[in-house]
Protein backbone atom coordinates (compact mmCIF):
# COMPACT_ATOMS: atom_id res chain seq x y z
CA UNK A 1 0.00 0.00 0.00
CA UNK A 2 3.07 2.13 0.97
CA UNK A 3 4.56 1.71 -2.59
CA UNK A 4 0.95 2.53 -4.11
CA UNK A 5 0.56 6.21 -2.10
CA UNK A 6 4.12 6.76 -2.87
CA UNK A 7 3.24 6.28 -6.90
CA UNK A 8 0.04 8.63 -6.24
CA UNK A 9 2.23 11.28 -4.47
CA UNK A 10 4.70 11.22 -7.64
CA UNK A 11 1.71 11.77 -10.06
CA UNK A 12 0.63 14.97 -8.29
CA UNK A 13 4.63 15.84 -8.09
CA UNK A 14 4.55 15.43 -11.92
CA UNK A 15 1.60 17.14 -12.87
CA UNK A 16 2.84 20.39 -10.76
CA UNK A 17 6.37 19.43 -13.22
CA UNK A 18 4.63 20.08 -16.26
CA UNK A 19 2.62 22.95 -15.47
CA UNK A 20 6.14 24.75 -14.62
CA UNK A 21 7.81 23.54 -17.83
CA UNK A 22 4.99 25.68 -19.72
CA UNK A 23 5.60 28.43 -17.15
CA UNK A 24 9.44 28.10 -18.14
CA UNK A 25 8.39 28.31 -21.68
CA UNK A 26 6.52 31.80 -20.90
CA UNK A 27 9.30 32.91 -18.89
CA UNK A 28 11.87 32.37 -21.28
CA UNK A 29 12.39 35.21 -23.47
CA UNK A 30 12.19 37.51 -20.15
CA UNK A 31 14.48 35.57 -18.71
CA UNK A 32 17.94 33.95 -19.21
CA UNK A 33 18.48 29.90 -17.94
CA UNK A 34 20.02 30.61 -14.52
CA UNK A 35 17.64 33.50 -13.74
CA UNK A 36 15.21 30.78 -14.59
CA UNK A 37 16.95 28.42 -12.25
CA UNK A 38 17.46 30.99 -9.48
CA UNK A 39 13.67 32.11 -9.61
CA UNK A 40 12.73 28.01 -9.14
CA UNK A 41 15.15 27.49 -6.15
CA UNK A 42 15.76 30.68 -4.43
CA UNK A 43 12.13 31.08 -4.11
CA UNK A 44 11.68 27.00 -3.66
CA UNK A 45 14.08 26.45 -1.12
CA UNK A 46 12.68 30.00 1.05
CA UNK A 47 9.46 27.72 1.40
CA UNK A 48 11.47 24.25 2.19
CA UNK A 49 14.04 25.61 4.50
CA UNK A 50 11.63 26.62 6.95
CA UNK A 51 8.86 23.94 6.71
CA UNK A 52 11.78 21.26 7.21
CA UNK A 53 12.91 23.07 10.66
CA UNK A 54 9.28 24.01 11.97
CA UNK A 55 8.40 20.23 11.58
CA UNK A 56 11.56 19.07 12.84
CA UNK A 57 12.66 16.80 9.90
CA UNK A 58 15.41 14.59 10.11
CA UNK A 59 18.58 16.25 8.46
CA UNK A 60 21.48 13.99 7.03
CA UNK A 61 23.97 12.72 8.67
CA UNK A 62 27.56 15.07 8.74
CA UNK A 63 29.45 11.78 6.74
CA UNK A 64 26.06 11.79 4.64
CA UNK A 65 26.42 15.45 3.93
CA UNK A 66 28.97 16.26 1.03
CA UNK A 67 26.82 13.73 -1.26
CA UNK A 68 24.02 14.90 -0.26
CA UNK A 69 25.38 18.70 -1.20
CA UNK A 70 26.46 17.38 -4.66
CA UNK A 71 23.84 15.83 -5.30
CA UNK A 72 21.67 19.03 -4.72
CA UNK A 73 24.34 21.15 -6.84
CA UNK A 74 24.15 18.40 -10.02
CA UNK A 75 20.33 18.27 -9.96
CA UNK A 76 18.85 21.84 -8.58
CA UNK A 77 21.72 23.25 -10.18
CA UNK A 78 23.29 21.71 -13.10
CA UNK A 79 19.88 19.80 -13.97
CA UNK A 80 17.80 22.66 -14.44
CA UNK A 81 19.95 25.40 -15.80
CA UNK A 82 20.62 22.40 -19.12
CA UNK A 83 16.89 22.27 -18.63
CA UNK A 84 15.84 25.86 -19.42
CA UNK A 85 18.39 25.99 -21.93
CA UNK A 86 16.10 23.31 -23.85
CA UNK A 87 13.00 24.83 -22.58
CA UNK A 88 14.62 28.37 -25.09
CA UNK A 89 14.77 26.25 -27.78
CA UNK A 90 11.64 24.09 -28.64
CA UNK A 91 8.24 23.68 -27.08
CA UNK A 92 7.22 22.74 -23.62
CA UNK A 93 5.40 19.76 -25.05
CA UNK A 94 8.50 19.00 -26.83
CA UNK A 95 11.00 18.60 -23.95
CA UNK A 96 8.48 17.03 -21.98
CA UNK A 97 8.23 14.17 -24.20
CA UNK A 98 11.82 13.70 -24.00
CA UNK A 99 11.49 14.45 -20.22
CA UNK A 100 9.24 11.75 -20.32
CA UNK A 101 11.99 9.39 -20.79
CA UNK A 102 13.51 9.54 -17.36
CA UNK A 103 11.51 6.09 -16.62
CA UNK A 104 13.86 4.20 -18.59
CA UNK A 105 17.02 6.27 -18.14
CA UNK A 106 16.20 5.92 -14.36
CA UNK A 107 16.11 2.13 -14.87
CA UNK A 108 19.32 2.19 -17.44
CA UNK A 109 20.91 4.06 -14.63
CA UNK A 110 19.81 1.74 -11.89
CA UNK A 111 21.21 -1.51 -13.75
CA UNK A 112 24.45 0.18 -14.58
CA UNK A 113 24.79 0.84 -10.61
CA UNK A 114 23.75 -2.50 -9.27
CA UNK A 115 20.69 -1.73 -8.11
CA UNK A 116 17.96 -3.31 -10.36
CA UNK A 117 18.85 -6.17 -13.30
CA UNK A 118 18.03 -5.14 -16.80
CA UNK A 119 16.22 -8.02 -18.47
CA UNK A 120 15.32 -8.43 -21.57
CA UNK A 121 11.87 -7.49 -21.31
CA UNK A 122 12.89 -4.20 -19.49
CA UNK A 123 15.48 -3.62 -22.77
CA UNK A 124 12.57 -3.77 -24.91
CA UNK A 125 10.65 -1.53 -23.74
CA UNK A 126 13.17 0.92 -23.45
CA UNK A 127 13.99 0.59 -26.83
CA UNK A 128 10.15 0.78 -27.93
CA UNK A 129 9.81 3.84 -26.02
CA UNK A 130 13.43 5.90 -26.90
CA UNK A 131 12.41 4.96 -30.95
CA UNK A 132 8.96 6.49 -30.16
CA UNK A 133 9.90 9.56 -28.63
CA UNK A 134 12.59 9.71 -31.36
CA UNK A 135 10.39 9.48 -34.42
CA UNK A 136 7.67 11.48 -32.62
CA UNK A 137 10.39 14.52 -32.41
CA UNK A 138 11.69 13.91 -36.02
CA UNK A 139 8.36 13.92 -37.51
CA UNK A 140 7.38 17.00 -35.96
CA UNK A 141 10.42 19.52 -37.28
CA UNK A 142 8.58 20.74 -39.85
CA UNK A 143 6.67 22.90 -37.75
CA UNK A 144 8.34 23.01 -34.60
CA UNK A 145 10.84 25.90 -33.60
CA UNK A 146 13.78 26.92 -35.21
CA UNK A 147 16.50 24.75 -33.91
CA UNK A 148 14.16 22.58 -31.89
CA UNK A 149 16.20 19.49 -32.16
CA UNK A 150 19.05 21.18 -29.93
CA UNK A 151 16.63 21.47 -26.90
CA UNK A 152 15.29 17.62 -27.52
CA UNK A 153 19.19 16.59 -27.03
CA UNK A 154 19.76 19.10 -24.54
CA UNK A 155 16.94 17.92 -22.49
CA UNK A 156 18.02 13.73 -23.14
CA UNK A 157 21.05 14.79 -21.35
CA UNK A 158 19.75 16.75 -18.53
CA UNK A 159 17.52 13.87 -18.26
CA UNK A 160 20.37 10.95 -16.76
CA UNK A 161 21.25 13.99 -14.37
CA UNK A 162 17.88 13.45 -12.42
CA UNK A 163 17.67 9.89 -12.69
CA UNK A 164 21.16 9.52 -11.54
CA UNK A 165 19.78 11.72 -8.59
CA UNK A 166 16.36 9.19 -8.75
CA UNK A 167 18.83 6.18 -8.33
CA UNK A 168 21.31 7.58 -5.80
CA UNK A 169 18.91 9.93 -3.66
CA UNK A 170 17.17 6.82 -1.54
CA UNK A 171 19.54 5.78 0.79
CA UNK A 172 20.22 9.42 1.93
CA UNK A 173 16.88 9.63 2.68
CA UNK A 174 16.08 6.44 4.43
CA UNK A 175 19.20 7.68 6.64
CA UNK A 176 17.28 10.95 7.28
CA UNK A 177 14.19 12.09 5.89
CA UNK A 178 12.79 13.36 2.59
CA UNK A 179 12.44 17.23 4.15
CA UNK A 180 15.78 17.24 5.67
CA UNK A 181 17.33 15.98 2.47
CA UNK A 182 15.58 18.00 0.42
CA UNK A 183 16.20 20.87 2.03
CA UNK A 184 20.12 20.34 1.96
CA UNK A 185 20.39 19.63 -1.45
CA UNK A 186 18.10 22.30 -2.70
CA UNK A 187 19.45 25.21 -0.31
CA UNK A 188 22.95 24.06 -2.23
CA UNK A 189 21.90 24.55 -5.55
CA UNK A 190 20.03 28.15 -4.90
CA UNK A 191 23.15 29.17 -3.11
CA UNK A 192 25.33 28.22 -6.05
CA UNK A 193 22.97 29.51 -9.05
CA UNK A 194 22.72 32.50 -7.30
CA UNK A 195 26.41 33.28 -6.37
CA UNK A 196 26.61 32.65 -10.29
CA UNK A 197 23.74 34.70 -11.48
CA UNK A 198 25.83 37.61 -9.08
CA UNK A 199 29.20 36.78 -10.77
CA UNK A 200 27.38 36.88 -14.39
CA UNK A 201 24.63 40.02 -13.65
CA UNK A 202 22.00 37.49 -14.48
CA UNK A 203 19.82 38.90 -11.51
CA UNK A 204 19.92 42.26 -13.00
CA UNK A 205 16.72 40.95 -15.63
CA UNK A 206 14.44 40.56 -12.78
CA UNK A 207 14.27 44.57 -12.88
CA UNK A 208 12.57 44.19 -16.13
CA UNK A 209 10.27 42.12 -14.95
CA UNK A 210 6.19 42.93 -14.81
CA UNK A 211 3.23 41.92 -12.24
CA UNK A 212 2.02 38.90 -15.07
CA UNK A 213 6.34 38.04 -15.02
CA UNK A 214 6.22 37.56 -11.28
CA UNK A 215 3.38 35.84 -10.57
CA UNK A 216 4.75 33.52 -12.82
CA UNK A 217 8.41 33.65 -11.17
CA UNK A 218 6.48 33.03 -7.96
CA UNK A 219 4.19 29.94 -9.10
CA UNK A 220 7.51 28.30 -10.95
CA UNK A 221 9.54 28.96 -7.02
CA UNK A 222 6.25 27.58 -5.08
CA UNK A 223 4.14 24.88 -6.97
CA UNK A 224 6.74 24.15 -9.71
CA UNK A 225 9.87 24.19 -6.39
CA UNK A 226 8.96 23.27 -3.63
CA UNK A 227 5.97 21.69 -3.62
CA UNK A 228 6.93 19.78 -6.46
CA UNK A 229 9.69 18.47 -5.55
CA UNK A 230 8.79 17.41 -1.79
CA UNK A 231 6.00 15.50 -2.79
CA UNK A 232 8.83 14.35 -5.15
CA UNK A 233 11.06 13.03 -2.44
CA UNK A 234 8.01 12.09 -0.64
CA UNK A 235 7.21 9.70 -3.39
CA UNK A 236 10.69 8.50 -3.05
CA UNK A 237 10.62 7.96 0.51
CA UNK A 238 7.88 5.52 -0.33
CA UNK A 239 8.45 3.79 -3.57
CA UNK A 240 11.26 3.00 -6.15
CA UNK A 241 12.74 5.07 -8.80
CA UNK A 242 11.84 3.41 -11.31
CA UNK A 243 7.68 3.31 -10.33
CA UNK A 244 8.00 7.11 -8.94
CA UNK A 245 9.98 8.17 -12.23
CA UNK A 246 6.76 6.49 -14.51
CA UNK A 247 4.87 9.32 -13.12
CA UNK A 248 6.62 11.97 -15.30
CA UNK A 249 4.54 10.42 -18.82
CA UNK A 250 2.20 12.72 -17.42
CA UNK A 251 4.43 15.39 -17.43
CA UNK A 252 3.84 16.12 -21.09
CA UNK A 253 -0.09 16.52 -20.99
CA UNK A 254 -0.20 18.93 -18.25
CA UNK A 255 2.69 20.77 -20.02
CA UNK A 256 0.87 20.94 -23.57
CA UNK A 257 -2.56 22.11 -21.75
CA UNK A 258 -1.32 25.05 -19.95
CA UNK A 259 1.25 26.12 -23.01
CA UNK A 260 -1.65 26.30 -25.23
CA UNK A 261 -3.28 28.76 -23.18
CA UNK A 262 0.07 30.83 -22.03
CA UNK A 263 2.00 30.90 -25.05
CA UNK A 264 -0.24 28.98 -27.87
CA UNK A 265 1.59 26.13 -28.32
CA UNK A 266 0.14 23.16 -30.59
CA UNK A 267 -0.44 19.68 -29.39
CA UNK A 268 0.28 17.76 -32.64
CA UNK A 269 -0.67 14.40 -33.32
CA UNK A 270 2.38 13.52 -33.84
CA UNK A 271 3.72 14.17 -29.59
CA UNK A 272 0.12 12.21 -28.88
CA UNK A 273 1.97 8.83 -30.60
CA UNK A 274 5.02 9.68 -28.84
CA UNK A 275 3.53 9.81 -25.46
CA UNK A 276 1.64 6.19 -26.54
CA UNK A 277 5.03 4.84 -27.42
CA UNK A 278 6.14 6.00 -23.92
CA UNK A 279 3.35 4.68 -21.48
CA UNK A 280 3.83 1.31 -24.20
CA UNK A 281 7.48 0.91 -23.26
CA UNK A 282 7.26 1.76 -20.14
CA UNK A 283 4.33 -0.90 -19.00
CA UNK A 284 6.63 -3.22 -21.38
CA UNK A 285 9.56 -2.39 -18.77
CA UNK A 286 7.83 -2.24 -15.46
CA UNK A 287 5.11 -5.04 -15.88
CA UNK A 288 7.49 -7.87 -15.84
CA UNK A 289 7.04 -10.44 -12.34
CA UNK A 290 9.54 -10.67 -9.97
Amino acid sequence: MSEWIGVAIALVSSCLGGTAAAITRYLAGNADPVTLAILRWAIGFLCVGPVAVLTRAKWPQRADLPAVAALGLAFFGVFFVLYNIAMSYTTAARASLALATLPLSTMVVGAALGVEPLTLRKSTGVLIAVLGVGAALASGLSTAPAGAWRGELIMMAAVLCMAFYNVLSRPFIRRSSALGFLAVGMGTGAFALVFVGMLTGSLATLRDFGPPQWIAGLYLGVAGGALAFILWVKALERASPTRVANTMTVNPIAAGLLATRLVGEPITPNLVAGLIAVFAGIWIATSERK
